[in-house]
């Protein structure tokens, strides 16, 4: 059970910039053993990246990350190990993305509306084939020098409660949690951080959630033993990764640092036989 796994990474089918291919390539170079795709609202990464992993000695379990709400809370879950193929399963993916596509229409409307020219096919363009989100809109808007940064974009507009922000189509974590188990696969909330209150995790883990990320970037070593401690009283599984997205997130760093040990992975498959 030696290896390191990374379960929480990102390519070019959503926010990502780096193809399945680039994205094994830089992963075996970091040392990295097992990981997961974990695309917003698309597992479309997955075979491509299996047939590069084979050659590189890199194991890749299906993932993705879906975006749910709970009030004005945006909460994250990443589904791993599911089967990628479930047609029913990819429906609902493609809903999600059609309903991604709707919401970078209404943001660029509200940015339209603030006396800032930028086209939906700018945004698209950014998006490529993968599944449409605000990043790509910051992006759109430094490629067209509407704002000097990514960081500026999400500051002045795109962030919560700025001019330009747009909620996500919403599903429950419940919602999501059983889209995943009915595929075959494991739920875990991602990167709770400070944010979440105890209450909210608690209905969480009732909904029937399998494990929660417990290492990531955005974690103190505090909050990791927080949310080890909160695993171990309710017998949870636990992840973790880099979130590593690449570009303007300047996130490359993160990339072999934050990893979870094999024996992790294997209490995963293990609850799921």
């Amino acid at each position: 059970m030696d290896g390191k796994a990374d379960l929480h990474l990102h390519t070019a089918f959503s926010d990502g910039v780096l193809s399945p291919r680039e994205l094994i390539e830089r992963t075996a170079r970091a040392g990295l053993t097992t990981i997961s795709i974990t695309d917003h609202d698309n597992s479309g990464a997955t075979e491509e990246a299996r047939s590069w992993g084979e050659h590189a000695g890199v194991e890749v379990i299906p993932g993705v990350e879906l975006s749910t709400t709970v009030g004005e809370q945006e909460i994250h879950i990443l589904g791993y190990f599911f089967d990628h193929t479930n047609r029913e399963f990819q429906e609902l993916l493609t809903a999600l993305r059609r309903e991604r596509r709707k919401r970078a229409e209404r943001i660029v409307g509200k940015l339209n509306d603030l006396k800032i020219p930028l086209s939906i096919e700018a945004v698209l363009d950014q998006a490529g084939t993968g599944s449409v989100g605000r990043p790509h809109i910051a992006n759109a808007l430094v490629a067209e020098g509407l704002t000097e940064s990514y960081h500026e974009a999400f500051l002045k507009y795109l962030g919560f409660g700025k001019p330009a922000y747009e909620k996500k189509y919403l599903i429950s974590p419940v919602d999501a949690i059983r889209m995943i188990a009915a595929a075959g696969g494991l739920s875990f909330l991602a990167h709770p951080g400070s944010t979440l209150d105890e209450l909210t995790v608690l209905d969480i883990i009732n909904g029937g959630i399998d494990g929660i990320e417990v290492i990531h970037p955005s974690h103190s070593p505090a909050l990791t033993s927080h949310y080890t401690g909160i695993v171990e009283e309710y017998f949870l599984l636990a992840s973790g990764g880099s979130d590593f997205h690449g570009g303007r997130r300047n996130d490359g760093d993160a990339l072999g640092r934050f990893w979870i040990p094999m024996e992790k992975v294997e209490l995963m498959r293990h609850r799921l036989r």
